[in-house]
């Protein structure tokens, strides 16, 4: 393909520029507008300039990729909801042996959970929970958060549901989700088994060392206090193209799911949006009186915990407010005595009611097992149905509907409540418009003609040329246009040796383009997600600078690269 009309290659290059610098620097201080408008201004001016007509810019949406994006947004929400991510938390403590078996789980797991339910869900739910496990255990931060980001990218190569880049090749390509699979998970466990060796061999000596000596720091000190209200005591939310929010369901505290369960016929709309003051009163005392003991039992408990002895009620319920300040780089807790101990006869009062009520609390908690059962059934069953080979746009987006049906209410309304990330989806809409404008003006085409006779996958220095500028793209241009401007020319170059050498290729293309996220901290949306999620945490956040980051991402993004690329290209 010649290039286009140098009017067209110019306005076009421009274009796809805007939408490149909002893109990769979502916050540029001239047109600080994010990715979602970014990319909507790149292919408005792809039409304006008019490098491609209104016709083709609907045409070049990819609706099976939107439609499978969509869906696998809502599962992993409902697995969210149902505590998956939970157990797996639970699982990394489990009899665990010190620090570098933590580490390690921290690697598989993440990996798995990755491959299975997306990279950013995956990261957005476990970080703090990883980062309170290293505080309580006084082990530095650094090493786990690390783990958990690399890790997660590793792992999510091994499927076509693991990240939107892997999405855009599974349809684009015509493999199947087991195909998929076989072609890349082995690539995917030798790639995390190595990262996870040189992680310990990284942070070996400050794995070893004692309590006492290891590494302090982490929470930076604040010009004075800060006051937490309730409602940020146990969220915290950060969106920079992640697919959903960390929250969870318990016996105690239900939003969508619980309340149209226990409703009964003459309840209206407005009284099921209404909470129980009391019931929140005694979650939040449970969860801070937690929180409080799990801080006294870490590195922490050295330090000053002031008590407020003064209460405030209101209708009945203590309404009362978190103090957090900076001490030695340290979080300090304020909390607020409970209420005085209740007379003998209000006990008595209680205790008769809580027996009058524990039939009811005994068919709510059978009726979330019942429902958390049927969400782990349904994941279940689209899982089987990609492995089968059946359409796996269609395949999510029915589970996606059977699982939204389980609520029985409006699913618009649980939809917002739980944040599916629309802007994701428009995100790749105007990404889909803006690239497919950028190839028509011609400018692709050409500079893959001047690599492509040296990058041919039929000989060992054509496959590390290929790897090497899938890297280096997906580091500049974002592994997702990556995908959209090399897929097509790597395929057919590839295609041009043998019908196997097709799929070859794209397996390669969808190993690297992942893998190539752990180069830098700005070169997966996983990692930034770890590196807000670690310095936003309430009670023991942490700094992961890019530095760092980029200290330890140089080698073993190298490594499990070439050592990916082996075992790919062999398949």
């Amino acid at each position: 393909m010649v290039l286009a009309h140098t009017s067209k290659v110019v306005l076009g290059c421009v274009a796809f520029g805007i939408f490149w610098v909002l893109a990769v620097f979502p916050s540029v201080p001239f047109m600080p507008v994010g990715r979602t408008a970014g990319s909507l201004l790149g292919a408005m001016l792809m039409v304006l300039f008019r490098v491609i007509s209104p016709e083709d810019a609907y045409a070049a949406i990819d609706l099976p990729i939107i439609g499978l994006l969509f869906g696998t947004m809502v599962v992993s929400i409902f697995l969210e909801r149902a505590d998956m991510f939970k157990y797996l938390g639970n699982l990394l403590q489990w009899k665990s042996r010190g620090p570098k078996d933590l580490l390690f789980r921290v690697c598989i797991v993440s990996a798995i959970a990755s491959a299975l339910f997306t990279n950013d869900t995956c990261c957005v739910v476990l970080t703090e929970f990883i980062l309170k496990v290293a505080r309580q255990n006084n082990l530095p931060p650094q090493p786990f958060l690390l783990a958990l980001a690399t890790s997660s990218n590793i792992g999510s190569a091994a499927t076509p549901i693991g990240n939107p880049q892997n999405l855009v090749i599974a349809v684009e390509s015509g493999i199947s989700f087991g195909q998929f699979l076989l072609g890349v998970f082995p690539a995917m466990i030798v790639g995390v088994l190595t990262n996870a060796a040189i992680l310990l061999c990284y942070f070996w000596r400050y794995l070893n060392v004692e309590p006492a000596d290891q590494e302090r720091g982490g929470v930076s000190a604040s010009a004075g206090p800060e006051v937490v209200g309730d409602d940020e005591v146990t969220s915290h939310r950060f969106t920079p193209a992640r697919m959903s929010h960390v929250s969870s369901i318990n016996p105690d505290d239900f939003d969508c799911v619980s309340e149209p369960i226990i409703r009964s016929a003459s309840v209206n709309g407005d009284h099921l949006r209404s909470r129980s003051v009391n019931s929140n009163a005694n979650a939040a005392d449970a969860d801070m009186q937690f929180s409080i003991r799990s801080l006294r039992s870490s590195s922490m408990s050295h330090e000053m915990v002031e008590v407020s002895t003064v209460p405030v009620l209101i209708d009945g319920a203590s309404s009362r407010k978190f103090t957090r300040t900076a001490s030695q780089q340290r979080s300090v807790i304020i909390e607020d005595a409970p209420p005085s101990s209740p007379t003998d006869d209000e006990a008595a009062a209680n205790g008769d009611k809580d027996k009058g009520e524990l039939p009811e609390v005994v068919e709510k908690r059978w009726k979330v097992l019942v429902w958390k059962t049927a969400v782990y059934l349904i994941t279940l069953g689209m899982l089987i149905a990609l492995l089968m080979g059946l359409n796996m746009s269609w395949t999510a987006i029915t589970a996606a509907l059977v699982l939204l049906a389980l609520d029985f209410t409006d699913a618009q309304a649980c939809l917002e409540k739980w944040q599916v990330s629309y802007s994701l989806l428009i995100f790749f809409c105007g990404m889909f418009i803006t690239v497919d404008g950028f190839n028509k003006t011609g400018i692709p085409n050409t500079m893959w003609e001047l690599v492509e006779p040296y990058s041919r996958i039929d000989s060992a220095r054509g496959v590390a040329l290929l790897g090497l500028v899938i890297l280096i793209l997906s580091n500049v241009a974002s592994n997702v246009p990556t995908v959209l401007l090399l897929g097509t020319r790597v395929a057919a170059s590839a295609a041009a040796i043998s019908p196997a050498s097709e799929r070859k290729a794209w397996l390669i293309l969808a190993y690297v383009s992942t893998v190539a996220g752990n180069l830098t901290l700005l070169g997966s949306a996983a990692n930034l997600i770890v590196c807000e999620q670690a310095r936003r945490a309430q009670f023991f956040g942490y700094n992961l600078s890019f530095w760092s980051h980029l200290r330890f991402g140089v080698p073993s993004t190298i490594i499990v690269t070439a050592i990916g690329l082996l075992i790919v290209s062999s398949y």
